[in-house]
């Protein structure tokens, strides 16, 4: 090699690898930089947590945590394909009341088999989220004066149905739907995992995981290409409701009762996971697995402030602190997003 071979060489910048290049991209999204940082947050928020307290980290706790959080998550995952699709939902508190309320009325009560009673309390939830899509897609209502009306309502029916007062009564078989395990596993952190394999290959793989991301986007550019966008509205906020019913029956079997003020505050935990997740407030970004990381979050959070003896009224300004901090965040990481994509365009 000449030497002047060699200058050439030495001055022409080695090419970025395309894996390097590719994870450069995808470190650059929103979402991305969101998951990355929330995972952080979760170890260190761990960590600090196992030396503040002793039982933090004892098997019992994590028990408990896990089963807290298994509920929070089966509506946390559709809760984020509803607001990736440009919708939002505050009646899952709801319908967490509605649809264990049923379940053990048909049980205790009218003596239906637990199958059949756990059917009937989902289907309550996802007639629920048939009326908040119908209000909304059907009639163009405001999602969030449309799911903060059902949200009345359902609490409302709760109470009608269950007359007043929590349903009891209910068989050794309703309470050990969530207190019995899969092997070392408990049942409610067994169906979350179900539920968030499936809906993440729904989000990833499926024709209906494209149309969400797409609804939420640049919807006239949807419209212009053919995306259904209101059936897909419609059966994400069907599903919505029929896994805020699977959460109901399941909170309320934990309990041993039907109680119609099961799940108050729940839509804000919910809300709060799937935003600190990385999904956008106002549609077209977010992914599940973030979501799940967020809803970690909080329940270590929650877990952790109960533990330490904070007072309720300081764990709401916590949690107030948190949303607002994560939207925040999102917001920052969005105009970086934007930049970006400007910066490559010219």
């Amino acid at each position: 090699m000449t030497s002047l071979e060699s200058v050439a060489d030495e001055t022409v910048p080695a090419q970025r690898s395309p894996m390097w290049a590719g994870l450069g991209i995808w470190f650059a999204r929103p979402t991305s930089k969101t998951l990355v940082m929330n995972i952080g947050i979760l170890i260190v928020l761990s960590v600090w947590l196992s030396f503040a307290t002793s039982q933090f980290t004892t098997s019992r706790n994590i028990t408990n945590v896990l089963g807290q959080i298994s509920f929070i998550g089966m509506s946390a995952c559709l809760v984020t394909l509803v607001m990736i699709a440009g919708g939002l939902d505050l009646s899952i508190g709801s319908i967490i009341a509605v649809a264990g309320v049923t379940a053990a009325k048909f049980v205790a009560e009218a003596h239906w088999p637990l199958g059949w009673a756990f059917l009937m309390g989902v289907l309550a939830g996802g007639v629920i989220g048939a009326l908040n899509a119908l209000l909304i897609v059907g009639m163009k209502i405001n999602p969030v004066i449309t799911t903060l009306g059902t949200m009345y309502i359902g609490r409302g029916l709760a109470n009608v149905v269950a007359g007043g007062s929590p349903v009891i009564g209910v068989p050794l078989s309703f309470n050990n739907l969530a207190t019995s395990a899969v092997g070392p596993v408990p049942v409610p952190v067994a169906i979350f995992a179900v539920i968030a394999l499936i809906m993440i290959f729904v989000e990833r793989k499926t024709i209906l995981g494209r149309w969400t991301i797409a609804s939420g986007g640049n919807q006239e550019a949807a419209r212009l290409s053919g995306i259904p966008i209101n059936r897909t509205r419609v059966t994400l906020y069907i599903l919505s409701g029929l896994a805020a019913g699977v959460a109901g029956i399941l909170m309320n079997s934990r309990i041993a009762t039907g109680d119609p003020n099961s799940g108050t505050g729940f839509e804000f935990d919910v809300i709060v996971a799937v935003v600190l997740g990385g999904t956008a407030i106002t549609g077209g970004q977010g992914t599940i697995i973030g979501s799940i990381v967020g809803v970690l979050i909080v329940g270590v959070l929650n877990n952790g402030l109960n533990l330490l003896g904070v007072s309720t009224f300081y764990q709401n300004i916590v949690q107030g602190g948190v949303l607002i901090f994560a939207v925040g965040i999102d917001e920052v990481f969005r105009h970086t997003w934007r930049t970006i994509l400007k910066r490559q365009r010219h």
